[in-house]
């Protein structure tokens, strides 16, 4: 149940009007309006991708819309900078921490503010201001320890305690409980109701609907770059929000399912990470293609690279073929036959300054070495069979990977690993950022490499491509897999799961 508002709820104390944002190949907001009352807390919520995190970046100045204005008490406002925003009383804590490692904890908070005396830093008003935010919070933390040393929640309450010294009358939390839990998140609830009781407005986003239905007072929702609803949490149920964030038909699978699959080949047991995932078990047979849901901190790319063992677990095995494979180190991965398309392709995925050539060999230059020298002609012909497999558009081989276009990047993604004959392929967001006829190309290239007997495992946030594409879907909801879904299922059970209901 919300708790009850303020007295001052009938005032509009922020007003953003037909705010619309494109990026390359992305509407990413298209003519949103979005109030906020004084003394309300309100959640903007969406699936991944909906556009809450743009339309908070356009209200705190860290990005410019195309089009539209924001009003503050009813007056218009130009938010060109952080900076801008301050200065109107709007305090921002985002999901990806902002301090400076080396600095203290006092010095973190009091960061552009530092009380001065005599000219110099009064180093003493900066250790008592941190003390009384974080008193607010009701947490002890050293104010003379480095943020460096500090856990990742700690550094969450820093972060929350150095806006809360701005003063700010409107303060934004993008997912502030991703990192909190048991008594912090208690601690942070209650600071928040005491800040909307003293008449200080609240957007809150999250995809922890339990959350959100416990602790906001109205609630807007977003897919798709728009808003498609904002009312009372009165007038909602856990179902009906679920209906409002997703909201669509699909139409039909995306490609065609073929046979039956074969035998386990990969074997996740018990696969963990203290504070990031709890013990996690799953299978994915030859000739299948396995969706992960979830939403955004679920745990689906930490759980992708545990197997991987780009990150350190916990416990648990990970078997390739009846073959254990050792924890921590990607080359054994490799070598056990398995291939790992990351999110971010420009970044993790690509040496974009190196040819077409040298990036789908990279990772596998041992095949085509002989006496430690690399046959050049049969690198060219391995190249070429694949990028025409691939039907990869590309005026040669020998350009430069970042010279494609997005969805032919990730086909030399995917050529990289086909080289080294991947038994099981782990795709992270395969399509994001791509065109539409790229994705359906991705989406064929997928289906052709499970057909010839290879394992995939997709994680994705688009769920028409889940269900379009997968034949399992396997959820995960704060670290743990939560349920699992066949052939047919639908949005709405997909995020019923994902936010933590039960179907």
């Amino acid at each position: 149940m919300a708790i009850e508002v303020g007295a001052n709820q009938d005032a509009v104390i922020l007003e953003m009007r037909g705010i619309s944002k494109h990026f390359p190949g992305v509407q990413a907001l298209a003519n949103v309006d979005f109030q906020v009352l004084a003394g309300e807390i309100h959640a903007l919520v969406g699936e991944n991708g909906a556009g809450k995190s743009t339309l908070m970046k356009i209200l705190s100045g860290a990005i410019q819309g195309d089009v539209g204005e924001i009003l503050i008490d009813d007056q218009p406002v130009s938010i060109h900078s952080p900076q801008d925003a301050r200065s109107l009383g709007i305090g921002i804590v985002y999901q990806e921490f902002s301090l400076v490692p080396a600095l203290t904890v006092g010095e973190n908070i009091s960061l552009g503010r530092f009380p001065h005396r005599a000219g110099f830093v009064d180093r003493g008003a900066t250790e008592r201001e941190a003390r009384a935010r974080l008193e607010e919070l009701g947490v002890e933390i050293d104010t003379s320890a480095r943020a460096s040393t500090l856990s990742v929640a700690q550094q969450q309450l820093v972060e929350i305690a150095k806006v809360l010294a701005m003063r700010p009358r409107l303060l934004v939390l993008d997912e502030p409980s991703a990192v909190l839990g048991g008594t912090d998140l208690e601690r942070l609830f209650a600071v928040l109701t005491r800040l909307r009781d003293r008449g200080i407005s609240i957007i809150y986003l999250s995809h922890r609907l339990d959350e959100v239905f416990r602790l906001a007072d109205r609630v807007t929702v977003m897919r798709d770059g728009k808003v498609v609803d904002s009312l009372p949490f009165s007038q909602l149920d856990h179902a009906g929000l679920v209906r409002r964030m997703v909201g669509r038909d699909l139409e039909g699978a995306l490609v065609d399912h073929h046979g039956e699959p074969g035998e386990d080949l990969l074997q996740i047991d018990h696969v963990c990470r203290d504070g990031v995932l709890e013990p996690v078990t799953l299978r994915v047979r030859r000739g299948e293609i396995v969706g992960l849901a979830g939403l955004r901190g679920a745990g689906r790319t930490e759980l992708a690279r545990c197997i991987f063992g780009a990150d350190p677990r916990s416990g648990g095995t990970v078997t390739v073929g009846g073959r254990v494979v050792p924890p921590g180190s990607p080359g054994e991965a490799i070598r056990s036959g398995i291939g790992f398309v990351t999110e971010d392709r420009k970044t993790e995925g690509l040496i974009l300054n190196l040819s077409v050539r040298e990036n789908v060999t990279l990772a596998g230059l041992r095949q085509l070495a002989r006496f430690s020298f690399i046959q050049r002609r049969a690198e060219h012909r391995r190249v070429r069979a694949l990028a025409d497999q691939l039907q990869v558009r590309a005026a040669s081989p020998s350009v430069a990977a970042g010279t494609l276009s997005g969805g032919n990047q990730q086909k030399v993604v995917l050529a990289k690993w086909l080289h080294t004959d991947a038994q099981v392929l782990i795709l992270d967001e395969p399509t994001r950022g791509i065109d539409v006829g790229a994705k359906r190309e991705i989406y064929r290239l997928m289906r052709e490499i499970a057909d010839r007997g290879a394992a995939v495992l997709m994680i994705s946030s688009e769920l028409p491509e889940v269900i379009g594409v997968c034949d399992r879907i396997l959820v995960m909801h704060e670290g743990s897999m939560v349920g699992e879904l066949p052939v047919g299922a639908t949005e709405e059970q997909i995020m019923t799961l994902a936010t933590g209901g039960a179907l």
